[in-house]
């Protein structure tokens, strides 16, 4: 997927483990939501723990302090230390986004991408 409408990078700041899933918080910055704040957990639906779905939520703080939230519900795929989730959030300023994450689990890095799909 090509021209994302905004990109940004992720930190994680949490990680638990069970065993059937794994929780992360992250936070940083994105393309026209600012700070970004947010909270998943990724169940695995297979035995080598490699794709599965996902729910969290998501809140951000514009420069001007407006708060803006929004859940999320989607899948992933991991690949090693590898994982790329796709999910769709639901603002409560109407705007729906499609999303996709890259989280480098070692680094602890997340590459942020969307696209506006409703405004």
């Amino acid at each position: 997927m090509e021209n994302p409408d905004g990109v940004g990078e992720l930190a994680i700041t949490r990680m638990t483990i069970e065993s059937d899933s794994a929780s992360f918080d992250f936070e940083g910055k994105v393309e026209g939501y600012g700070s970004v704040f947010a909270s998943h957990t990724f169940t695995y639906i297979d035995a080598e723990r490699t794709r599965g779905r996902l729910v969290g939520e998501a809140r951000t703080f514009l420069e001007d302090g407006t708060l803006i939230s929004t859940p999320h519900m989607g899948t992933f795929t991991r690949k090693g230390s590898k994982v790329r989730s796709y999910f769709t959030d639901a603002t409560n300023q109407g705007v729906v986004n499609f999303v996709m994450w890259d989280i480098d689990v070692i680094t602890k890095q997340t590459a942020v991408r969307y696209w506006e799909v409703e405004s």
